[in-house]
């Protein structure tokens, strides 16, 4: 094989590339008593959009017993980090 055709496959690799992961941050209740909490949450590729991410986390969060408020905003790896002290406890919790 020419050594074209490596260097093709190896940028054809590169190109496609792992799949970047996405998260989610949100909001959340519990009642009686009223409890709130802000969390951050891991998605599936699939659902990397606040549409298709709300039914997925409401319930992630219902099977606790939370309930989803809102979710803030979908994002990649490169903001994990900023909101790791915010999200505390419910920094990937669920």
């Amino acid at each position: 094989m020419s050594p074209r055709i490596y260097i093709l496959i190896g940028l054809a690799v590169c190109a496609a590339g792992p799949a970047k992961a996405c998260y989610a941050d949100y909001r959340a209740k519990m009642d009686n008593p009223l409890r709130l909490h802000y969390g951050v949450i891991d998605l599936p590729e699939t659902a990397c959009s606040i549409d298709a991410a709300t039914p997925l986390v409401s319930a992630r969060l219902a099977a606790v017993g939370w309930q989803l408020l809102q979710i803030v905003s979908i994002f990649g790896s490169d903001d994990l980090a900023s909101r790791r002290s915010d999200a505390g406890s419910y920094f990937l919790r669920f």
